[in-house]
């Protein structure tokens, strides 16, 4: 008789093929290969800014829901790092940055789920965290190297309150399989997790676009 799969194993699986084509698209590998500049290090960091003020302002909103309030922590938290990322990267107007057009359906996306439906905006926490509790750590490390830089610059990607971020996974796993849904809802998170995947993909591709029209 076949194992059953946990509703996080699941999850992982049906999503393993969309987490790889957002990580190799063209933007990111040339990054991470080396080949991209510091003007597109920023691009990222500042798109990372819109994205994560509409998620964690989310969260806020979902710290009462009785299933999304397990998944929150403070020691995710990534905004204050972000801003001091911008601050030290571009000065005081990093704010002059503007959304990306897949970041203004992204962030219109995680307003719209994060005010309505708790399934779906762990879907898109899910999606984000642990992606930065694993390929971000590395990204963050290749970043330092490639730029120089030691922690300011990268802040984003480093998670000094979170001493094992395996341990920390394996607890999130689990509260995704604790979670209260049924094999409909289950269907529906996994969707809105392949489409938070579309959007960072999309994301990427518009980064290029923009990198070659440079």
């Amino acid at each position: 008789m076949a194992d059953i799969l946990s509703f996080s194993a699941a999850l992982r699986e049906r999503s393993s093929g969309s987490h790889s084509r957002s990580e190799h698209a063209g933007f990111m590998a040339d990054l991470l290969k080396g080949e991209g500049s510091r003007e597109d290090y920023i691009a990222l960091v500042s798109q990372h800014y819109f994205i994560y003020e509409a998620l964690e302002s989310a969260g806020e909103r979902m710290r009462r829901d009785p299933v999304a309030s397990v998944f929150l922590s403070d020691k995710l938290t990534r905004l204050p790092a972000l801003e001091a990322d911008l601050e030290f990267l571009v000065g005081p107007d990093w704010r002059a940055h503007r959304a990306a057009p897949t970041t203004e359906r992204y962030v219109a996306r995680v307003d719209g789920v994060g005010a309505t439906w708790a399934g779906g905006f762990v879907a898109h926490h899910y999606t984000r965290y642990l992606g930065d509790l694993s390929g971000g750590i590395f990204i963050g490390r290749v970043m330092q190297r490639r730029f120089g830089f030691e922690t300011n610059g990268v802040g984003f990607y480093l998670f000094d309150d979170i001493a094992d971020p395996n341990a920390f996974k394996d607890v999130y796993r689990e509260q995704l399989d604790a979670a209260p849904w049924d094999d409909a809802e289950r269907e529906r998170v996994i969707d809105e997790v392949l489409l938070a995947y579309r959007f960072n993909t999309e994301l990427f591709e518009d980064l290029d676009r923009a990198r070659l029209a440079a």
